[in-house]
C-alpha cells in the first residue's frame, strides 16, 4: 500500500529529473557551441595569405579592450583589424541571422525546405543589387548604392508575400507558394536586365548574387549589429508562441495565441533581420537551410533553445566556409557562397536520403 502511494510521486520526480536532463543537454549544447566560434575565431584570423599565430590573434583582441592586455605587434594589427576581422565578425552575424530566420520559416511554414531563398527574399536582394551594378541606379548614393537597393527589393518581396498571403488568412501553404512564385519573378528579371549588361558588370553581379564577405566594412558591420541584435531578441520572445504554432492553427487558437498575427508578425521580423544581412553580404545559400537540421537532430525541436542554437551553428558554418573561400585557392578567393552550397548539398542529400521525418 505504501510503494503505491508513493509510486505517483516517484513516476514525477522521474519525469521531472528527465526533462532537467534534456534542459541541461541544450544549454550545454549551446555553451559548446559559443565555445566553438571563439576558437575558430582565432584559427580563422590567423589563416591566410599573412601567417599570424593564435596568440597573436588574442593578443590583439584583448589588447584593444583592456589595457592590462598582451601587446600586439603593428603588423598584426594592421592585418587583424583592417582586413581579417571586419568579415570574420560578419560572417558571424549573417550566420546567426540566417542561421535564426531558417529556423522560424520552417517552424511557421512546417515545411523542413523553408530558408529565406525559398520566400525569394534572396532573389528580389539580387535583382536590386544588379540594379544598382549594372545601371548605377538606387536609393542611396556612394558606399550603400548596391546594399540600399538590396535592401529595398528585399523589402518589397516581403511586402508582396505578406499583401497576398493575408487575402488568403495568411495560411503557411500560401505563404510558400507566394514566395516561390515571387523567387521565379525576382530571377526573371535579373536574368533579363544581365541579359543586356555589358560583361564585366555582369560578372559582378553575379559574384555578388553567390555571396560575398570580402568587401565588408566596420561601418556595414555597426549597422548589422543593431539589427540583429533586436530582431534576434523578438525572435527569441515569441518561441512559445512559436512551439505552439507548431501543433497546429487549430490547437494554437485554442489556447488563445492569434495565429494569423502572430506568423505575419515573425515572418516580418525575420525577413527584415535577413534583409538587412544579405543586402550587405550578398545571397548566400544553405546556411538557413541546413543548421536548423543539425541543431534539432541534436537537441529536438523546441524552439527556446532550438533557435539561439541554429543562429550560433550558422555562425559556425559560415566562419568556416568563408576560411576555405579565402585559402583554399589562394591567393584566389572563391565566393563563399559556392563553399556552403559544396558543403550543404551533401548534408542535405543525407537528410532527405537517411533522416527523412525522424527530427521534424
Amino acid at each position: 500500500m505504501t510503494s503505491e502511494s508513493t509510486k505517483p510521486g516517484t513516476e514525477a520526480d522521474s519525469m521531472y529529473e528527465l526533462y532537467a536532463q534534456f534542459t541541461r543537454k541544450k544549454i550545454l549544447f549551446i555553451l559548446l557551441l559559443i565555445g566553438i566560434i571563439i576558437i575558430l575565431v582565432g584559427i580563422a584570423a590567423s589563416t591566410g595569405s599573412a601567417d599570424l599565430s593564435l596568440y597573436e590573434v588574442y593578443a590583439a583582441l584583448v589588447g584593444r579592450f583592456f589595457s592590462f592586455g598582451p601587446e600586439s605587434s603593428w603588423v598584426a594589427d594592421v592585418c587583424l583589424w583592417k582586413l581579417r576581422f571586419p568579415r570574420i565578425f560578419m560572417a558571424i552575424f549573417a550566420g546567426i541571422a540566417l542561421g535564426t530566420t531558417g529556423v522560424v520559416m520552417q517552424s511557421v511554414l512546417k515545411n523542413p525546405l523553408a530558408d529565406p531563398y525559398m520566400m525569394g527574399i534572396q532573389s528580389a536582394a539580387g535583382f536590386g543589387a544588379s540594379l544598382a551594378i549594372i545601371f548605377g541606379t538606387g536609393i542611396l548614393g556612394g558606399s550603400y548604392l548596391i546594399a540600399g537597393n538590396a535592401f529595398l527589393f528585399s523589402l518589397i518581396s516581403v511586402g508582396i508575400i505578406i499583401m497576398l498571403a493575408d487575402m488568403k488568412g495568411a495560411s503557411a501553404e500560401t505563404m510558400i507558394l507566394t514566395g516561390i512564385a515571387v523567387m521565379f519573378l525576382f530571377s526573371a528579371m535579373t536574368t533579363f536586365i544581365q541579359y543586356f549588361a555589358e560583361a564585366e558588370a555582369v560578372k559582378s553581379a553575379m559574384f555578388w548574387a553567390v555571396g560575398d564577405l570580402g568587401k565588408t566594412s566596420w561601418d556595414d558591420f555597426y549597422v548589422v549589429i543593431p539589427l540583429v541584435a533586436i530582431c534576434f531578441l523578438y525572435l527569441l520572445w515569441k518561441t512559445w508562441d512559436l512551439n505552439i504554432l507548431a501543433a497546429g492553427d487549430e490547437t494554437a487558437k485554442s489556447l488563445g495565441i492569434p495565429v494569423r498575427r502572430v506568423r505575419i508578425s515573425v515572418m516580418v521580423v525575420s525577413s527584415l533581420l535577413v534583409s538587412g544581412v544579405v543586402c550587405f553580404i550578398g545571397a548566400i545559400g544553405f546556411v538557413g537551410l541546413v543548421s536548423p537540421h543539425i541543431c534539432r537532430m541534436i537537441i529536438g525541436g523546441n524552439n527556446q533553445y532550438l533557435l539561439p542554437a541554429a543562429g550560433l551553428m550558422g555562425a559556425i558554418l559560415l566562419i568556416v566556409s568563408d576560411t576555405i573561400a579565402r585559402t583554399v585557392m589562394s591567393p584566389a578567393i572563391i565566393p563563399v557562397g559556392v563553399v556552403t552550397a559544396f558543403l550543404g548539398v551533401p548534408f542535405f542529400i543525407y537528410l532527405i536520403m537517411f533522416r527523412k521525418g525522424e527530427f521534424w
